[in-house]
C-alpha cells in the first residue's frame, strides 16, 4: 500500500538497501519486496522475456517465405529503434524506480487517467502474450517427446508450462532471479552452440544471400513483402521493460536497471540476429520455403544438422526458453497488477495487493497472471482461431503501451521536465525521445496494416480492431468503476508546477 508517512532516521550511506528504501519512501511507497535481484539477474529477466529463441523460431518460417534472406535486416532496424525507446525508459526508471514499470511511469509523467489506460493496455497484452508463448511451446514439446501435436496435447503442454512458471514465481525473488539466470545461460549457450554447428555443418550459402530475395515478393512490391516480413524484428525487441517492472527487487535500481535494459537490447538482439543468420544459411532450398513446400524450415535444418536423436536435446533447450519466457512475462504482469492494486486502481485491489509474508511476492497477483492465460489456452479447445485473434493484439498492445510512455515523456519534457535520476541523456534527451516516438508509430502502422484482402474485413483488420476493442473495454471499465481516481500517491508531478505570479497577490 502506498504511504505518505515520513521515514525514520536517515540510514548510513554505506547501506545501499536502506538508501533504496528511503528513495522509494520519497516517491510515496513502502516496499515489501526483497532486493534479491542482482544486475545480471535483472538483465537475465529481460533477456528471457525478449527470448531470441522463442521470437526467431516462432516467426522464422513466415518471414523467410515473405521476403527471403534479407528479412534478417529487420533485426537491425528494429533493434536500433527499440534501443531509442530503452534509452527513454532508462531515464524514467532511474528517476522513478517503482515496481510495475509502465503504469507508475505514466502516472508520474502525465496523470492518473493516462496511467490507468496505459497499464490496462499493457496488462491485457501481457496476459495474451503469456497464453501465446505457452501455447506456442506445444509443437516443440511434441517433437521432443514424440507425440502428435493435437489441440488437446498442446493445451496440456501449455498448462504445464504455466504451472512451472507460476511455481517459480511464487517461490520468491531469489528463485526467480536464479531461474532467470539459468534460462538466460541455457538459451544463450544453446543459441551459440546450435548456430555455430549449423554454420559448420549445414551452411549452404554465402553472405551474399542476405541481399537477394530468392524469388520472394515476386508479382508485387518487394518493399511491401519486406515490411510484412520485418514483423519478426518488431516482435523480437520487447522484454527490456521487464527490468523496470521489478524495480523494487533490485539494489541500486536507478543505476542498474537502465544498464540492464541496454544490455538486454545489445545481447538479446545480437543473439537473435545470429540465430536467424545461422538458420538462413542452413536452409538448403529457399524456393521450397517461399512456395510453402517446406513449411517448417527450422525443424528441417535442425534435423539435418543434428539428426533425429540429438535434435531432441536442442528442442529441450527450446522448451527451457519457452518456460523462461513465460516466467518473465508472468513476473512482469504480476508486478503491474500489484502496482495497480496498491494504488487501489483496480477491482479486487485489497486481495491483489496482498503479500506473502514468507516469499515476499504478491501471490494473488501472480495467480491472476496464471489463471487468465490458462483460461485463454483452454478456450482454444473451442476455437483455436479465437485464441489467434486474441494473441494478435499482444504485440501491438505492448507497443501501444510503450509509445504512450514515450509520448508522456515527450509531453513532460516539453513542459519542463528534466530527468533527475542517475541515468540521463542530457542534451540528447529530446532528440532521442522524438526519434523513439517516430520509430514506435511507424512500427505500429506496420503491425496494423491489413495484408489479407481475401479474408473477411474483420480478419483483415484484426490487429487494429482488437486494439480498439481493448481500449473501448478499458474506457467502459474506467467509466463504470472510476478506480482511476483513487490512490494518494503523486500523479503528474514530473512536470514542475507553474510559478506563482507575484502580481496576482497584489
Amino acid at each position: 500500500m502506498s504511504t505518505g508517512k515520513e521515514t525514520g532516521a536517515v540510514p548510513p550511506p554505506a547501506r545501499p538497501l536502506d538508501d533504496d528504501a528511503e528513495r522509494l519512501a520519497a516517491l510515496g511507497y513502502e516496499s515489501h519486496f526483497r532486493r534479491d535481484m542482482s544486475l545480471w539477474a535483472n538483465f537475465s529477466l529481460g533477456f528471457t522475456y525478449l527470448s531470441p529463441v522463442v521470437g526467431v523460431y516462432s516467426l522464422f518460417a513466415i518471414s523467410l517465405a515473405q521476403a527471403g534472406p534479407p528479412m534478417i535486416w529487420a533485426f537491425v532496424i528494429a533493434g536500433l529503434g527499440q534501443l531509442l525507446v530503452a534509452l527513454v525508459f532508462g531515464e524514467i526508471v532511474s528517476q522513478y524506480p517503482v515496481s510495475g514499470g509502465i503504469y507508475p511511469w505514466a502516472r508520474r509523467l502525465w496523470g492518473r487517467r493516462w496511467a490507468w489506460m496505459n497499464g490496462w493496455i499493457y496488462l491485457v497484452a501481457l496476459l495474451a502474450t503469456i497464453a501465446g508463448v505457452s501455447y506456442g511451446a506445444g509443437p516443440y514439446a511434441a517433437a521432443m517427446l514424440g507425440f502428435d501435436a493435437s489441440v488437446n496435447a498442446t493445451i496440456l503442454c501449455a498448462l504445464a508450462i504455466l504451472a512451472v512458471a507460476t511455481l517459480i514465481n511464487l517461490s520468491g525473488t531469489r528463485w526467480l532471479a536464479m531461474a532467470a539466470i539459468v534460462g538466460f545461460t541455457a538459451e544463450l549457450v544453446g543459441a551459440l552452440v546450435v548456430g555455430v554447428w549449423l554454420l559448420v555443418t549445414e551452411r549452404h550459402h554465402g553472405l551474399g544471400v542476405f541481399f537477394d530475395g530468392q524469388g520472394a515478393g515476386e508479382g508485387g512490391s518487394y518493399a511491401a513483402a519486406f515490411l510484412a516480413a520485418s514483423l519478426i524484428g518488431i516482435y523480437q525487441y520487447y522484454g527490456f521493460e521487464a527490468c523496470g517492472d521489478v524495480a523494487e527487487e533490485v539494489r541500486d535500481p536507478a543505476r542498474r536497471i537502465p544498464k540492464a535494459m541496454r544490455m538486454t537490447i545489445y545481447v538479446g538482439g545480437a543473439a537473435a540476429t545470429f540465430v536467424a543468420l545461422s538458420l538462413v544459411l542452413a536452409v538448403a532450398d529457399f524456393g521450397a520455403v517461399v512456395s510453402g513446400a517446406d513449411a517448417d524450415p527450422v525443424t528441417t535444418a535442425l534435423t539435418a544438422a543434428f539428426g533425429s536423436g540429438p535434435v531432441k536435446i536442442v528442442l529441450g533447450i527450446v522448451l527451457i526458453s519457452f518456460v523462461s519466457c513465460a516466467m518473465s512475462l508472468q513476473a512482469a504482469a504480476s508486478r503491474l497488477t500489484y502496482a495497480y492494486a496498491r494504488d487501489d486502481m483496480i477491482v479486487g485491489s485489497r486481495v491483489l495487493a496482498r503479500f506473502s509474508p514468507t516469499r515476499h511476492v504478491p501471490p494473488y497477483a501472480l495467480l491472476l497472471a496464471a489463471v487468465l492465460p490458462a483460461v485463454l489456452v483452454i478456450g482454444s479447445k473451442l476455437s483455436t482461431d479465437a485464441l489467434t485473434k486474441i494473441i494478435s493484439f499482444a504485440a501491438l498492445g505492448i507497443y501501444l503501451a510503450f509509445q504512450a510512455v514515450v509520448l508522456a515523456a515527450l509531453r513532460a519534457r516539453l513542459k519542463g521536465w528534466r530527468p533527475s535520476g542517475s541515468f540521463t541523456l542530457g542534451r540528447w534527451g529530446l532528440v532521442v525521445n522524438v526519434a523513439a516516438l517516430v520509430y514506435g508509430v511507424a512500427a505500429m502502422i506496420n503491425m496494423s496494416w491489413p495484408r489479407t484482402p481475401d479474408v473477411p474485413w474483420y480478419d483483415n483488420y484484426i490487429v487494429p480492431l482488437s486494439a480498439a476493442i481493448v481500449i473501448v473495454a478499458g474506457l467502459a471499465y474506467m467509466a463504470a468503476t472510476r478506480h482511476y481516481g483513487r490512490g494518494d500517491t503523486p500523479a503528474g508531478d514530473a512536470v514542475p508546477a507553474p510559478a506563482a505570479d507575484p502580481l496576482a497577490t497584489r
